[in-house]
């Protein structure tokens, strides 16, 4: 077993230890404009200008039984869907606005449609629930908010009631809770109590950030766990819950609990390109060795990946997203057992430059992910005489340990080129590599 000892939380996480790999999915509004999941705040768009994307909604080929098929082909196991982003629209047939998918062409619950899709492929379910409301008439104006530069702002703000905001937030979070069966992972988003502002602040008097007080969290959090036992939280809250939730940075080392020190269960979120929403002209995608690297590395170091998808406005997933899904969908057929049910390699197995290590939790495989391609020889360190067995994943063949490869490698014509620990592994592998990737070596430990 993992000597590993991660923090014990209030949700049932072991599921989300095992699986690793889920999908994440911004869709809203902003997917008209096709320009940034922000953009009503970046260009300090009025909810009367904003209109536009409501009144043209029409999600006429939304097909949620496609996007739930290619998560599970790409070896994702959740998924995590925006029922509300900051722009406030939402998702599903709320009691508690008029701002919804069913008052647009959409016409019906969008939610309902993902849980049912994503659930009849055997796919746990998330929600993504917006802390931030940039339409509600009692979320306070702020430096991200964007009326941010309305000369007027702090005078509004006086009719602004951030208690009856709160109060909103938890009623729609229990008809989430309420009205689609079993949710496994509520994913809140965000806390910005340090200042924060994207500029043109008319009054410095609005220029603060919300945390856990003006959420109300406790009671939010209180509320959500009496109506779904087990369910995992996020951190963004400001409340430390389930889920550390790292977003698009190459995690380095595993993290660990603020005060307590201890390693804590946690989940980058990364996109495929530069935007979490749908970008029509944005073209800074991630190439196939990257999106599997982001995979690789986080589980790596005892996380998950959470993978975003942005549909288009008419609801299907564009060719440049459907190409990267691919590259998990034909990786993942082949070496997702490198993934599921693995986590850091003991801290005696340290691995060479270019070689990432998972190990599976009961410690009887150790899996060599090759970033570099090796000529020749595929040289482990401490390895020597722990390794029973050893073949490439992908296809089962097994790779030789060299027995003279020490002396190979150290003579050549009779002169000697350097020296080689005698604890060292080395296996012969093809010259050339094979056709996948980032090939994987399965070692079956002694």
């Amino acid at each position: 077993m993992s000597s590993y000892k991660v923090r014990k939380t209030p949700g049932d996480n072991k599921w989300f230890i095992h699986d690793r790999f889920g999908m994440f999915i911004h869709w809203g509004l902003y997917a008209l404009p096709a320009r940034h999941e922000w953009i009503k705040t970046r260009e300090k768009i009025s909810d009367e200008d904003y209109q536009r994307y409501f009144d043209y909604f029409d999600p006429d080929m939304f097909d949620p039984g496609e996007w739930a098929k290619a998560a599970k082909a790409a070896g994702m196991k959740y998924a995590v869907f925006t029922t509300k982003h900051h722009e406030g629209f939402c998702m599903f047939d709320t009691k508690y606005t008029d701002y919804k998918c069913t008052n647009t062409k959409a016409g019906r619950d969008l939610v309902r449609e993902y849980v049912d899709a994503f659930r009849a492929q055997g796919l746990k379910i998330g929600f993504y629930y917006s802390l931030i409301d940039w339409h509600h008439p009692d979320f306070p104006i702020d430096s991200i908010h964007p009326m941010r530069s309305c000369p007027d702002a702090y005078e509004l703000n006086k009719t602004r009631d951030m208690r009856r905001y709160a109060e909103y937030m938890r009623n729609q979070v229990r008809e989430l809770l309420t009205n689609y069966g079993k949710i496994d992972i509520l994913w809140f988003d965000f806390s910005y109590t340090s200042k924060k502002t994207l500029g043109d602040i008319a009054d410095e008097r609005i220029n603060t950030g919300k945390g856990k007080d003006d959420w109300e969290a406790e009671e939010l959090i209180a509320l959500a766990r009496s109506l779904q036992p087990g369910i995992l939280i996020d951190n963004r809250t400001e409340l430390e819950q389930d889920i550390w939730t790292p977003e698009q940075v190459e995690v380095k080392k595993w993290p660990t609990h603020s005060k307590t020190g201890e390693l804590v269960p946690w989940e980058a979120c990364h996109t495929f390109s530069g935007s979490w929403g749908y970008y029509r002209d944005e073209m800074t995608w991630k190439s196939p060795e990257m999106l599997l690297k982001l995979l690789i590395d986080c589980v790596s170091l005892g996380g998950n990946l959470l993978m975003n998808v942005g549909p288009t406005a008419r609801g299907y997933m564009d060719k440049r997203a459907v190409e990267a899904l691919n590259v998990y969908a034909e990786w993942m057929k082949y070496n997702s057992r490198s993934v599921y049910g693995c986590t850091m390699a003991e801290p005696e197995f340290k691995a060479p430059d270019g070689v990432r290590y998972t190990q599976s939790e009961d410690g009887k495989r150790l899996y060599a992910h090759l970033y570099n391609y090796p000529f020749k020889y595929l040289q482990l360190p401490g390895l020597a005489g722990k390794v029973k067995y050893a073949q490439f994943l992908h296809d089962a063949s097994e790779l030789i340990a060299d027995r003279n490869a020490v002396k190979n490698l150290t003579h050549s014509g009779g002169e000697k080129h350097g020296s080689v620990d005698e604890d060292m592994l080395i296996l012969r592998v093809p010259y050339i590599k094979p056709d996948v990737v980032i090939p994987v070596v399965e070692l079956f430990l002694d």
